[in-house]
């Protein structure tokens, strides 16, 4: 097989995935080595891909951040999930991180303003999980 075909079917198979969704960079090519194409036809479509503008790293962050965003996941989390993909430059600063961490609680476990110390460390671990950060935690008391 020579290696136009294969560099075309690489491109072929970034493209619909692609088409189901968003992808970073390094997500794409992850997924395309795992599936045997050589990291040389995967680093050209990838390029010709975001020349086309079919990929791009700041689409698929914005995209990434909403989404977790409403799925109620804090900025501690949202940051790392996007390192783990590539992503080092991001904006989470058009959120209210506070609202949200207090919006979550309440949704969690209600509006009771007497907790005991062990109910409010559980609640207090709960939104740690989810990704907010000690000052986030403690307003949304």
């Amino acid at each position: 097989m020579t290696n136009l075909t294969q560099e075309s079917k690489c491109y072929s198979s970034a493209l619909k995935m692609l088409m189901r969704r968003e992808h970073s960079k390094l997500e794409l090519s992850q997924k395309l080595q795992a599936k045997g194409f050589d990291i040389v036809d995967v680093n050209s479509s990838i390029s010709k891909l975001v020349q086309q503008n079919y990929q791009s790293d700041d689409r698929f962050s914005e995209g990434f951040i909403l989404m977790r965003f409403n799925q109620g996941k804090g900025p501690v989390k949202i940051a790392s999930e996007l390192k783990m993909r590539g992503i080092d430059t991001f904006d989470l600063s058009i959120f209210d991180w506070f609202k949200l961490a207090k919006e979550i609680r309440q949704r969690k476990f209600g509006d009771a303003s007497a907790l005991d110390y062990k109910e409010m460390a559980k609640q207090k671990r709960f939104l740690q999980s989810r990704g907010f950060n000690l000052d986030q935690i403690n307003q949304a008391f």
